[in-house]
C-alpha cells in the first residue's frame, strides 16, 4: 500500500481554474495532477457556465489519492452597464436543481451568441466557424476562446490576443453582444446552490477607478460575498488597490490563477498571496472550503 501524502497545514489556494469542460486546455484529470505538482493544496474548478468538470476531477483525486482539496465552482457570465462581468461561485452543489436550470439557460444564451458570431464571420468570408469552434469545445461549453483558436488555426492571426483584437472585440467583424443574466441573478443562483459568490478579476474589465468602484459597490449591494484580489500577473499596485476595495465594501478576499493552459506568466498557484488587512474567503466561509485535518 502506498504511503499517504503528508498533511500540509499551509496549502496554496488557487480558487479559479478551467478545464476542457469549457475553454481550458487540460482535462480535469490532468488539471488536478498539475495542481498537485505545482504544490497547490486547495483548487477550485470554475469552468464557464458549467460544472461538468467537477465530477471527473473528484474521481481522479480519489483514484490516485491526491493531496488536494477540490472546491466545486463555476464562473458565470453576466452583463452590467454594457460590460461583461464574471462571477465565480465557490462551494456550490453542482447537482442542485436551481443551479442546473440556471446553467441550462446560460448554455442557451451561449449557443445563441456562438451562432451569431459564426454568422458574422461567415459574412466576412470566414466559413465553418461554428463547426470549428464546436469541434474544439469537444462537448464543453463553447466560448469566444474556441472561435479564437479556430481563427488562429485558419491562419487569420498569429495568436489568440491578435484574434480578439482584430475579430472578436467590440466593434470588430465577429463581435456579437452578449445577452447574459444580471449580476443579481448569478449571485442568487450561487447562493441557492449553497455557494458563495466572488467578483472575478476586477482589474481586467478595462474600467476606470470610478467605474470599478461602482461595480464593486453594486456587487456588494446585490449580496456578493467576496472579490478576487490576487492573480498571477497584475499591474503594479493593483493588488493593494483591490484589497482596499474589498475592505471598503466588506467583501472577503479571494485569489486565483484563472488557469487555462501553462504559459510563462500564468500558472497554477503562481504568485498567489493576499495583502494584509483583508479576510480570506476560506476563513470567512470555512464551510465551503475546508482542508482535511491529518488522520489520527
Amino acid at each position: 500500500m502506498a504511503e499517504p501524502f503528508p498533511y500540509n497545514p499551509f496549502p496554496i489556494y488557487d480558487l479559479h481554474s478551467h478545464t476542457r469542460a469549457s475553454d481550458g486546455m487540460l482535462t480535469p484529470d490532468e488539471l488536478v495532477n498539475r495542481a498537485v505538482a505545482r504544490r497547490v493544496g486547495v483548487l477550485a474548478i470554475t469552468d464557464h457556465d458549467t460544472v461538468a468538470g467537477i465530477a471527473p476531477a473528484r474521481q481522479a483525486i480519489e483514484k490516485d489519492g491526491l493531496p488536494l482539496q477540490l472546491v466545486a465552482g463555476v464562473e458565470i457570465s453576466t452583463l452590467w452597464e454594457n460590460h461583461e462581468i464574471h462571477i465565480v461561485g465557490l462551494g456550490v452543489d453542482e447537482h442542485h436543481p436551481d443551479l442546473t436550470a440556471f446553467l441550462h439557460e446560460q448554455h442557451q444564451r451561449r449557443m445563441a451568441r456562438a451562432e451569431l458570431i459564426a454568422e458574422r464571420l461567415e459574412k466576412a468570408h470566414i466559413p465553418g466557424a461554428l463547426e470549428g469552434a464546436l469541434a474544439l469545445a469537444d462537448g464543453g461549453a463553447i466560448t469566444r476562446g474556441h472561435f479564437a483558436r479556430f481563427l488562429v488555426a485558419q491562419g487569420k492571426a498569429e495568436n489568440m490576443a491578435q484574434v480578439f483584437k482584430n475579430y472578436l472585440a467590440r466593434g470588430k467583424t465577429g463581435y456579437a453582444p452578449p445577452q447574459w443574466c444580471t449580476i443579481k441573478q448569478a449571485i442568487d443562483a450561487v447562493h441557492h446552490s449553497g455557494g458563495r459568490s466572488v467578483l472575478a478579476h476586477p482589474g481586467r474589465y478595462g474600467l476606470s477607478a470610478k467605474w470599478l468602484k461602482r461595480l464593486v459597490a453594486h456587487f456588494s449591494e446585490e449580496g456578493g460575498d467576496a472579490m478576487e484580489v490576487a492573480q498571477c500577473q497584475q499591474p503594479p499596485h493593483e493588488r493593494s488597490q483591490l484589497a482596499r476595495y474589498a475592505q471598503d465594501y466588506h467583501l472577503a478576499a479571494s485569489q486565483g490563477s484563472d488557469f487555462h493552459q501553462a504559459c510563462p506568466w500564468i500558472e497554477l498557484g503562481k504568485n498567489l498571496w493576499l495583502p494584509g488587512g483583508v479576510e480570506a474567503v476560506w476563513l470567512r466561509f470555512p464551510h465551503i472550503i475546508q482542508v482535511a485535518a491529518p488522520q489520527a
